[in-house]
């Protein structure tokens, strides 16, 4: 049963990636005929019921990567105009769990998201404002800007392509999936040397 927590990466015809789905999304999609080809590792064996007539039962092969059958979906994520919702998980996977000002690795529960302009001072609660911070470091700078609080900023934010964010939505990501992925970041995408690190 562990194995069927991995999760499939759903792309689009053209190999753009879309989302990470279960394996009940991806039995589904075989099921409705929308998966135009597979690729990547097998991962697991669905199998259904007995067809009554032929006695056979059904069963699905899911590999890692699955190409669909997508209509608007894919193009609204491509447009030069897009971004992805923020949250925390994906900005810590951003920015490596690393607070940005002090340069530790802290655990989940010890980091926060700092706004780089403060809210307070007029600035956004967007990708570009914020940064990965430990909660000390955070508490210190307060409702000022790094410059104010004599901080040094380590790295400088920036927004993830949609390519880029379903890499920070994912879990275990296998090494077929997240070099698929990777072929889909931008050239000079930060996220290119930090998994290198």
């Amino acid at each position: 049963m562990a194995l069927l927590q991995q999760l499939v990466l759903r792309t689009d015809i053209s190999g753009m990636p879309l989302e990470w789905i279960n394996y009940q999304e991806a039995a589904k999609l075989y099921y409705l005929d929308q998966v135009a080809y597979s690729l990547g590792t097998f991962l697991y064996m669905v199998r259904g019921g007995i067809n009554a007539k032929s006695g056979l039962r059904s069963q699905i092969s899911v590999n890692s990567i699955l190409a669909t059958h997508s209509r608007n979906f894919a193009a609204s994520k491509r447009n030069d105009h897009y971004i992805p919702p923020l949250n925390n998980p994906a900005l810590f996977k951003r920015d490596n769990y690393l607070c940005l000002y002090c340069g530790e690795h802290f655990s989940y529960d010890s980091l926060s998201r700092d706004h780089i302009r403060p809210i307070s001072a007029g600035g956004e609660d967007v990708w570009d404002n914020v940064v990965t911070a430990c909660k000390r470091c955070n508490n210190f700078k307060a409702g000022r800007t790094p410059e104010q609080a004599k901080m040094q900023l380590l790295a400088i934010p920036f927004t993830p392509t949609h390519a880029e964010y379903v890499y920070l939505q994912g879990r275990q990501i296998l090494s077929d999936q997240m070099e698929f992925l990777r072929a889909h970041f931008p050239r000079k995408s930060a996220l290119h040397q930090r998994l290198q690190n």
